[in-house]
């Protein structure tokens, strides 16, 4: 089995929780190499590229939104599904420039699936026991967000795909600050 990579950024409403240490050593107790790792305080427009603005996902968030709204009767206020990105784009790029956070790169057979089973569902609130966002933010919602007109408080964000984390680590770290030249005990069990 090939190793994958794949980012994780502890954002800075768990680094102002002090958490951080306890979010690592999730990763860490999985088996995981971590092979890069920096704390940095980004900016609005680095935020943006982060969280790229896309019409196919912003016509499947929108469409996805619409639905859970209008099963409980309430309107979204949005012109179009681009309209929402943007407004989603510019929430989330606000919850990673609200503070320093931790960005770290992992390796590992599976990491992209495992890392983001390991921090649980996106809706905190969804999150099963044992998970990082079930473990230590039950009370997070869509509702919560929503009525705050925020994005979500979900701790942790981890690629969703062996393709964006590639172009994540691209952004977040120079190839010279990877560092995977050397063995943790998984790399003896995959060799």
């Amino acid at each position: 089995m090939k190793n994958e990579r794949t980012l994780v950024l502890i954002k800075p409403d768990a680094l102002k929780r002090g958490i951080f240490g306890k979010i690592l050593s999730r990763f860490e107790d999985a088996g995981f190499k971590i092979v890069a790792m920096k704390m940095i305080k980004i900016d609005d427009a680095f935020a943006k590229k982060h969280y790229i603005l896309d019409e196919a996902w912003a016509k499947a968030s929108y469409a996805k939104t619409k639905e859970i709204h209008d099963k409980i009767g309430h309107k979204l206020d949005f012109k179009d599904h681009m309209d929402y990105g943007k407004t989603i784009q510019q929430w989330n790029a606000n919850v990673l420039t609200d503070g320093p956070l931790i960005a770290f790169v992992l390796e590992g057979p599976h990491a992209v699936e495992l890392a983001r089973k390991i921090i649980g569902p996106t809706e905190p609130r969804q999150g099963m026991p044992g998970t990082i966002r079930g473990d230590f933010m039950t009370v997070e919602s869509y509702a919560v967000a929503d009525a705050k007109k925020r994005a979500l408080k979900t701790l942790v964000h981890a690629s969703d795909s062996v393709e964006n984390a590639q172009r994540e680590i691209n952004l977040w770290f120079k190839p010279k600050e990877l560092h995977a030249d050397y063995k943790i005990l998984n790399d003896y069990l995959v060799e």
